[in-house]
């Protein structure tokens, strides 16, 4: 199976994982210039931008690692051009989760790290 195939498939095991645990997904995979963010829901009055990774085994380490301080900013960036776009601006609460997948366990990291503000 090729990576993008597997990414794909992984998402929607993602989506469908977080709906079952109350989520309502609103956009998969946003696209914007500043790149691209998996899965946007709203869960328990927050908006919330995912990130999801996949590791087959840990070879090459943990899906959660993979989620770094430049793939963090990185999302902040889309997720905020996504507010803009749609008119939000600050008036919601916004958290960053993790959906980490190793293997065939599900791991979600809610809150998994904080906004980063980067200079316009």
């Amino acid at each position: 199976m090729n990576n993008r195939r597997t990414g794909t498939d992984r998402e929607k095991q993602a989506a469908e994982y977080l709906e079952r645990q109350g989520m309502k997904i609103v956009e998969r995979n946003f696209r914007s210039r500043q790149g691209e963010i998996d899965l946007i829901g709203w869960h328990q009055g927050y908006l919330v931008f995912v990130e999801v990774k996949y590791r087959a085994d840990t070879a090459k380490g943990y899906a959660a690692e993979a989620v770094d301080w430049r793939k963090q900013r990185k999302i902040c960036q889309v997720a905020d051009y996504y507010r803009y776009s749609h008119g939000m601006g600050d008036v919601f609460g916004v958290r960053y989760d993790v959906v980490a997948i190793q293997g065939e366990e599900i791991h979600w990291i809610r809150n998994a790290f904080p906004h980063i503000y980067t200079r316009a």
